[in-house]
């Protein structure tokens, strides 16, 4: 078992950051409106950038490709870029490092759906 260090000193410092606690360090890696949501549409399999937007229509392209390039500066995600010339094929998946969140994202998924079942309307469009 992993032992805790949330308490063992005043920051955590991480390359170049530091944070305050574990907990602002993670939610600075997945926090946000959108980081979480692509790590949970990634977690069975590796996708191109347009089946992501299908996936989720309300994020915006400038939005989604920023948080792409976050989550991978961060090695949570792999870009992989098959071909030379166009059309080049670019898929999106899930490192190790990135796998290692599957249970928070798991516990987020759980608890939203108790939500929306007890608080929620489902719409279709």
């Amino acid at each position: 078992m992993m032992k805790n260090i949330e308490c063992q000193s005043d920051l955590i410092k991480i390359e170049n950051k530091t944070y305050p606690c574990t907990v602002s360090l993670v939610m600075d890696l997945i926090g946000g409106k959108w980081k979480a949501v692509i790590l949970y549409h990634l977690k069975e399999n590796p996708k191109r950038y347009n089946e992501l937007r299908k996936e989720m229509p309300t994020v915006t392209e400038r939005t989604l490709s920023l948080q792409l390039k976050q989550l991978e500066e961060d090695k949570i995600i792999f870009r992989k870029v098959e071909g030379q010339k166009p059309p080049i094929k670019v898929t999106y998946g899930l490192t190790e490092f990135g796998k290692s969140f599957s249970e928070v994202l798991e516990s987020i998924t759980t608890l939203g759906n108790s939500i929306a079942s007890q608080k929620g309307i489902l719409i279709n469009k």
